[in-house]
């Protein structure tokens, strides 16, 4: 059992140093996206499914709630938590529309829509990422090294450097809190 958490240990290392070789540039793109929309009177938009949709979770908690510092809090929604929205759309449409009509509700143009999916080809998070486009929204998308297919849709992709679930969620982790800081920084400065 040893040998295996200290393979997959070193897995995890492994790629979250070919991340900060390749992949922090479109970090801090993503964060000065991000920090001008909010400080132009913008909000941040977040989803995914599973484990994605758990970052979506973390990521506005971080925001509306504080990150490091103490500081006002930061309009955040994360698209996935509202059961009764989910399953109505689901339920009344298709699964591939519950992020598309939440987009389409509560966006507005100079928002940000930040999807995560690990794939790169979830359909409803792909769709939503063409519906903030098409009103006007800033798209981040955080997603694993095969998911280029978001890439046409996003002003902005973070790559995680793997075809691996778990390892591409751990570098989606560091990438929200890598985030939360920048802008944090951006907008408040340094704490003291």
């Amino acid at each position: 059992m040893l040998s295996l958490a200290t393979a997959s240990l070193k897995r995890s290392i492994a790629v979250m140093s070919e991340f900060e070789a390749a992949g922090l540039t479109q970090l801090v793109n993503a964060a000065e996206l991000i920090s001008q929309s909010l400080a132009k009177g913008g909000k941040l938009l977040i989803f995914g499914n599973g484990g994605s949709a758990a970052d979506a979770q973390h990521m506005s908690g971080e925001m509306v709630n504080r990150f490091l510092m103490e500081r006002p809090s930061l309009p955040a929604i994360a698209l996935t938590t509202d059961t009764s929205v989910l399953t109505a759309i689901a339920n009344d449409y298709h699964f591939d529309e519950i992020f598309v009509k939440q987009i389409k509700a509560l966006g507005k143009e100079g928002d940000v829509a930040l999807g995560i999916s690990t794939s790169g080809r979830s359909p409803n998070v792909v769709k939503a990422l063409a519906a903030a486009r098409g009103k006007g929204l800033i798209n981040i998308g955080l997603t694993g090294r095969e998911g280029r297919d978001m890439e046409p849709l996003c002003d902005c992709l973070i790559c995680a450097p793997s075809e691996e679930t778990p390892r591409i969620q751990e570098v989606h982790a560091l990438a929200i809190h890598v985030l939360c800081e920048l802008v944090d920084v951006k907008l408040f400065g340094r704490a003291r």
